[in-house]
Protein backbone atom coordinates (compact mmCIF):
# COMPACT_ATOMS: atom_id res chain seq x y z
CA UNK A 1 0.00 0.00 0.00
CA UNK A 2 2.88 2.55 0.23
CA UNK A 3 2.29 3.37 -3.32
CA UNK A 4 -1.04 4.29 -2.96
CA UNK A 5 -1.79 7.59 -3.39
CA UNK A 6 -4.76 10.18 -3.50
CA UNK A 7 -5.27 10.30 -7.15
CA UNK A 8 -5.50 6.56 -7.35
CA UNK A 9 -8.17 6.63 -4.86
CA UNK A 10 -10.00 9.62 -6.57
CA UNK A 11 -10.05 7.65 -9.75
CA UNK A 12 -11.61 4.40 -7.79
CA UNK A 13 -14.55 6.94 -6.79
CA UNK A 14 -15.07 8.46 -9.83
CA UNK A 15 -15.15 4.89 -11.91
CA UNK A 16 -17.30 3.55 -9.53
CA UNK A 17 -19.68 7.09 -9.76
CA UNK A 18 -19.51 6.98 -13.33
CA UNK A 19 -19.84 3.16 -14.15
CA UNK A 20 -17.36 4.13 -17.05
CA UNK A 21 -13.26 4.45 -17.20
CA UNK A 22 -14.04 7.19 -20.29
CA UNK A 23 -16.77 9.14 -17.66
CA UNK A 24 -14.67 8.93 -15.04
CA UNK A 25 -11.63 10.30 -16.85
CA UNK A 26 -14.13 13.13 -18.25
CA UNK A 27 -14.90 13.90 -14.81
CA UNK A 28 -11.25 13.90 -13.80
CA UNK A 29 -10.48 15.84 -16.34
CA UNK A 30 -7.79 12.90 -17.43
CA UNK A 31 -7.29 10.95 -20.40
CA UNK A 32 -8.87 7.44 -20.68
CA UNK A 33 -5.49 6.01 -20.68
CA UNK A 34 -4.67 7.53 -17.68
CA UNK A 35 -7.19 6.44 -15.77
CA UNK A 36 -6.70 2.60 -16.54
CA UNK A 37 -2.88 2.91 -15.78
CA UNK A 38 -3.97 4.23 -12.32
CA UNK A 39 -6.59 1.20 -12.32
CA UNK A 40 -4.13 -1.07 -13.24
CA UNK A 41 -0.56 -0.08 -11.02
CA UNK A 42 -3.53 -0.22 -7.99
CA UNK A 43 -4.67 -3.88 -9.22
CA UNK A 44 -1.58 -5.06 -9.33
CA UNK A 45 -0.49 -3.38 -6.00
CA UNK A 46 -3.05 -4.89 -4.16
CA UNK A 47 -3.29 -8.55 -6.09
CA UNK A 48 -6.94 -8.23 -6.53
CA UNK A 49 -9.29 -7.29 -9.19
CA UNK A 50 -11.13 -3.89 -7.71
CA UNK A 51 -13.71 -4.03 -10.33
CA UNK A 52 -15.66 -6.56 -12.44
CA UNK A 53 -15.54 -5.66 -16.21
CA UNK A 54 -19.16 -6.05 -17.56
CA UNK A 55 -21.07 -4.99 -20.95
CA UNK A 56 -23.00 -2.60 -18.22
CA UNK A 57 -20.28 -0.79 -17.08
CA UNK A 58 -17.45 -1.11 -13.93
CA UNK A 59 -18.94 -3.05 -11.53
CA UNK A 60 -17.08 -2.79 -7.65
CA UNK A 61 -16.29 -6.17 -6.22
CA UNK A 62 -15.65 -6.17 -2.34
CA UNK A 63 -12.00 -4.68 -2.51
CA UNK A 64 -13.41 -2.20 -4.65
CA UNK A 65 -16.18 -0.98 -2.43
CA UNK A 66 -13.33 -1.16 0.68
CA UNK A 67 -11.56 1.30 -1.27
CA UNK A 68 -14.23 3.83 -1.74
CA UNK A 69 -15.28 3.56 1.40
CA UNK A 70 -11.52 4.76 2.28
CA UNK A 71 -11.18 7.33 0.07
CA UNK A 72 -14.78 8.71 1.68
CA UNK A 73 -13.10 8.39 5.07
CA UNK A 74 -10.11 10.10 3.94
CA UNK A 75 -12.15 12.70 2.41
CA UNK A 76 -14.10 13.92 5.09
CA UNK A 77 -10.88 13.85 7.22
CA UNK A 78 -9.18 16.00 4.60
CA UNK A 79 -12.40 18.75 4.75
CA UNK A 80 -12.46 18.21 8.58
CA UNK A 81 -8.68 18.88 8.81
CA UNK A 82 -9.35 22.50 6.54
CA UNK A 83 -12.21 23.41 9.31
CA UNK A 84 -9.65 23.08 12.41
CA UNK A 85 -6.77 24.97 10.87
CA UNK A 86 -9.76 27.57 9.94
CA UNK A 87 -10.56 27.37 13.48
CA UNK A 88 -7.10 27.48 15.05
CA UNK A 89 -6.93 30.40 12.79
CA UNK A 90 -9.82 31.80 14.69
CA UNK A 91 -12.09 31.72 11.37
CA UNK A 92 -15.55 31.19 12.44
CA UNK A 93 -15.41 29.33 8.98
CA UNK A 94 -15.46 25.84 7.53
CA UNK A 95 -18.35 23.97 5.47
CA UNK A 96 -21.56 21.64 6.75
CA UNK A 97 -23.67 19.31 5.15
CA UNK A 98 -27.04 19.50 6.88
CA UNK A 99 -29.22 16.07 6.14
CA UNK A 100 -33.08 16.67 7.20
CA UNK A 101 -35.96 14.08 6.62
CA UNK A 102 -38.97 14.98 4.75
CA UNK A 103 -41.04 16.38 7.35
CA UNK A 104 -38.42 18.60 8.32
CA UNK A 105 -38.49 20.52 5.23
CA UNK A 106 -41.03 22.89 6.76
CA UNK A 107 -39.01 24.51 9.50
CA UNK A 108 -35.31 23.63 8.18
CA UNK A 109 -34.76 26.36 5.82
CA UNK A 110 -35.73 29.01 8.00
CA UNK A 111 -33.61 27.17 10.62
CA UNK A 112 -30.77 27.39 8.07
CA UNK A 113 -30.92 30.86 7.02
CA UNK A 114 -30.65 31.89 10.37
CA UNK A 115 -27.78 30.06 11.31
CA UNK A 116 -26.37 30.88 8.61
CA UNK A 117 -27.13 35.00 9.19
CA UNK A 118 -24.96 34.33 12.53
CA UNK A 119 -22.54 32.51 11.32
CA UNK A 120 -22.08 33.63 7.14
CA UNK A 121 -18.78 32.31 6.88
CA UNK A 122 -19.73 28.30 7.26
CA UNK A 123 -20.44 26.93 3.80
CA UNK A 124 -24.03 24.82 3.86
CA UNK A 125 -25.64 22.40 1.80
CA UNK A 126 -28.83 21.13 2.89
CA UNK A 127 -29.94 17.56 1.65
CA UNK A 128 -33.44 16.49 1.98
CA UNK A 129 -34.85 12.98 1.78
CA UNK A 130 -37.03 10.76 3.40
CA UNK A 131 -36.14 8.88 6.39
CA UNK A 132 -34.10 5.44 4.41
CA UNK A 133 -32.51 8.07 1.98
CA UNK A 134 -31.31 10.13 5.03
CA UNK A 135 -30.35 7.30 6.85
CA UNK A 136 -28.53 6.06 4.28
CA UNK A 137 -26.44 9.36 3.78
CA UNK A 138 -25.56 9.58 7.17
CA UNK A 139 -24.28 5.96 6.32
CA UNK A 140 -22.14 7.16 3.38
CA UNK A 141 -21.07 10.21 5.51
CA UNK A 142 -22.63 12.25 2.42
CA UNK A 143 -23.96 14.48 5.80
CA UNK A 144 -22.92 16.12 8.74
CA UNK A 145 -25.33 16.46 10.73
CA UNK A 146 -29.14 15.06 10.21
CA UNK A 147 -32.73 16.70 11.53
CA UNK A 148 -35.00 13.62 12.21
CA UNK A 149 -37.87 12.82 14.70
CA UNK A 150 -36.75 9.45 15.81
CA UNK A 151 -32.80 8.44 15.91
CA UNK A 152 -31.53 5.83 14.02
CA UNK A 153 -30.04 2.48 14.67
CA UNK A 154 -28.36 1.56 12.03
CA UNK A 155 -25.43 3.41 12.42
CA UNK A 156 -23.77 4.85 15.95
CA UNK A 157 -25.18 8.44 16.27
CA UNK A 158 -25.33 11.34 18.67
CA UNK A 159 -28.62 13.12 19.08
CA UNK A 160 -29.99 15.91 21.01
CA UNK A 161 -33.40 16.96 21.15
CA UNK A 162 -34.02 20.35 20.31
CA UNK A 163 -37.80 20.59 20.16
CA UNK A 164 -41.20 18.90 20.60
CA UNK A 165 -42.50 17.65 17.60
CA UNK A 166 -46.27 17.08 17.97
CA UNK A 167 -47.98 14.28 15.67
CA UNK A 168 -51.63 14.15 15.07
CA UNK A 169 -54.87 13.27 13.07
CA UNK A 170 -56.32 15.86 10.76
CA UNK A 171 -59.12 15.53 8.15
CA UNK A 172 -60.91 17.94 6.34
CA UNK A 173 -63.46 20.48 7.58
CA UNK A 174 -66.69 18.58 6.65
CA UNK A 175 -65.85 15.34 7.71
CA UNK A 176 -68.30 13.55 10.27
CA UNK A 177 -65.68 13.97 13.35
CA UNK A 178 -64.50 17.06 12.66
CA UNK A 179 -66.76 18.22 15.62
CA UNK A 180 -66.88 15.24 17.82
CA UNK A 181 -64.59 15.25 21.21
CA UNK A 182 -62.39 12.89 22.54
CA UNK A 183 -63.07 10.54 19.46
CA UNK A 184 -61.35 6.59 20.73
CA UNK A 185 -59.17 5.25 19.63
CA UNK A 186 -61.37 2.43 17.91
CA UNK A 187 -63.72 4.70 16.14
CA UNK A 188 -60.99 6.45 14.59
CA UNK A 189 -59.26 3.23 13.67
CA UNK A 190 -62.47 2.37 11.58
CA UNK A 191 -61.30 5.35 9.07
CA UNK A 192 -59.45 5.49 5.97
CA UNK A 193 -56.36 6.63 6.46
CA UNK A 194 -53.75 8.06 4.23
CA UNK A 195 -50.09 7.33 5.21
CA UNK A 196 -46.59 7.47 4.34
CA UNK A 197 -44.07 4.68 3.49
CA UNK A 198 -42.72 1.92 6.03
CA UNK A 199 -39.69 3.08 7.64
CA UNK A 200 -41.20 6.57 7.51
CA UNK A 201 -41.54 8.15 11.50
CA UNK A 202 -44.96 9.08 11.29
CA UNK A 203 -45.80 5.57 10.11
CA UNK A 204 -44.09 3.97 13.21
CA UNK A 205 -45.77 6.15 15.51
CA UNK A 206 -49.47 5.19 13.94
CA UNK A 207 -48.02 1.60 13.95
CA UNK A 208 -47.38 2.01 17.76
CA UNK A 209 -50.91 3.68 18.16
CA UNK A 210 -52.50 0.94 16.64
CA UNK A 211 -50.83 -2.08 17.93
CA UNK A 212 -53.59 -2.65 20.41
CA UNK A 213 -56.19 -2.99 18.25
CA UNK A 214 -56.18 -6.66 16.58
CA UNK A 215 -55.62 -6.67 12.70
CA UNK A 216 -55.10 -3.00 12.30
CA UNK A 217 -51.88 -2.39 11.03
CA UNK A 218 -52.39 -5.48 8.80
CA UNK A 219 -54.10 -2.83 6.66
CA UNK A 220 -52.82 0.94 8.14
CA UNK A 221 -53.96 1.99 5.00
CA UNK A 222 -53.37 3.56 1.37
CA UNK A 223 -49.45 4.83 1.09
CA UNK A 224 -48.86 8.13 -0.14
CA UNK A 225 -45.10 9.12 -1.11
CA UNK A 226 -44.98 12.69 0.77
CA UNK A 227 -46.46 14.54 2.77
CA UNK A 228 -47.69 17.40 0.46
CA UNK A 229 -49.68 14.40 -1.67
CA UNK A 230 -50.95 13.17 1.47
CA UNK A 231 -52.38 16.89 2.35
CA UNK A 232 -53.74 17.56 -0.78
CA UNK A 233 -55.66 13.67 -0.51
CA UNK A 234 -57.38 14.67 2.59
CA UNK A 235 -58.83 18.08 1.14
CA UNK A 236 -59.96 16.32 -1.48
CA UNK A 237 -61.86 13.87 0.80
CA UNK A 238 -59.77 10.74 -0.15
CA UNK A 239 -59.04 9.83 3.79
CA UNK A 240 -57.55 11.29 7.06
CA UNK A 241 -53.89 11.45 7.88
CA UNK A 242 -51.71 10.49 10.60
CA UNK A 243 -49.03 13.78 9.99
CA UNK A 244 -46.84 16.29 12.20
CA UNK A 245 -48.34 19.54 13.05
CA UNK A 246 -45.60 20.95 11.88
CA UNK A 247 -46.69 20.27 8.26
CA UNK A 248 -50.34 21.21 8.41
CA UNK A 249 -50.00 25.01 10.32
CA UNK A 250 -50.41 26.79 7.36
CA UNK A 251 -53.67 24.34 6.06
CA UNK A 252 -55.09 24.71 9.59
CA UNK A 253 -54.53 28.42 9.77
CA UNK A 254 -56.75 28.96 6.40
CA UNK A 255 -59.25 26.12 7.20
CA UNK A 256 -58.46 23.93 4.77
CA UNK A 257 -57.93 20.79 7.03
CA UNK A 258 -58.50 20.72 10.85
CA UNK A 259 -57.27 18.75 13.46
CA UNK A 260 -59.61 15.86 14.74
CA UNK A 261 -59.84 15.78 18.66
CA UNK A 262 -58.50 12.04 19.30
CA UNK A 263 -58.07 10.61 22.47
CA UNK A 264 -54.24 10.08 23.45
CA UNK A 265 -53.53 12.41 20.76
CA UNK A 266 -51.63 14.63 19.65
CA UNK A 267 -48.32 11.93 20.06
CA UNK A 268 -45.56 13.95 21.46
CA UNK A 269 -42.71 13.16 19.94
CA UNK A 270 -38.93 15.32 19.59
CA UNK A 271 -36.94 16.65 16.70
CA UNK A 272 -33.27 15.27 16.90
CA UNK A 273 -30.41 17.01 15.63
CA UNK A 274 -28.00 13.39 14.88
CA UNK A 275 -24.31 12.61 14.11
CA UNK A 276 -22.50 10.01 13.88
CA UNK A 277 -20.69 8.61 16.80
CA UNK A 278 -17.84 7.13 15.02
CA UNK A 279 -16.49 10.38 13.85
CA UNK A 280 -14.39 13.69 14.57
CA UNK A 281 -17.05 17.02 15.40
CA UNK A 282 -15.60 19.81 13.28
CA UNK A 283 -15.44 23.47 14.53
CA UNK A 284 -18.80 23.87 11.82
CA UNK A 285 -20.50 20.88 13.05
CA UNK A 286 -20.15 22.15 16.55
CA UNK A 287 -21.20 25.57 16.06
CA UNK A 288 -24.25 24.34 14.55
CA UNK A 289 -25.05 21.86 17.26
CA UNK A 290 -24.59 24.47 19.65
CA UNK A 291 -27.11 26.86 17.85
CA UNK A 292 -29.48 24.01 17.35
CA UNK A 293 -29.78 23.90 21.43
CA UNK A 294 -30.03 27.65 21.81
CA UNK A 295 -32.43 28.50 19.05
CA UNK A 296 -33.71 25.34 17.17
CA UNK A 297 -37.08 25.13 18.72
CA UNK A 298 -38.01 29.28 17.86
CA UNK A 299 -38.10 27.90 14.00
CA UNK A 300 -40.79 25.11 14.85
CA UNK A 301 -44.01 25.87 13.18
CA UNK A 302 -46.56 26.94 15.68
CA UNK A 303 -50.02 25.41 15.78
CA UNK A 304 -51.75 28.46 17.02
CA UNK A 305 -55.39 26.47 16.34
CA UNK A 306 -54.93 22.73 17.45
CA UNK A 307 -59.02 21.73 17.47
CA UNK A 308 -62.01 23.35 15.32
CA UNK A 309 -64.50 25.88 17.20
CA UNK A 310 -67.72 24.07 18.17
CA UNK A 311 -66.59 20.47 19.36
CA UNK A 312 -69.58 18.63 20.89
Amino acid sequence: MRSLTLKHLRAVQAIVSSGKIVNAANALGLSPPAVTIQLRQLEEEIGLALFDRTTDGMRPTAAGLAFVETARVIDERLRMLEDQVDAIKGLRAGSLRLGVVSTAKYFAPRLMAAFMKEYPDIDMRLLIGNRAETIANLKNHDVDVVLMGRPTKDVPVRASAFGDHPLVIVAPPDHPLATVRDISKERIAEEHFLIREPGSGTRISLEIFFSEIPGRIDDLGVEMGSNETIKQAVMAGLGIAFISAHTIAAEVEWGRLVVLDVAGMPIRRQWFGVMRADRAVSPAMQTFHDFLMRKGAMYLPLLGKLYPDGLR
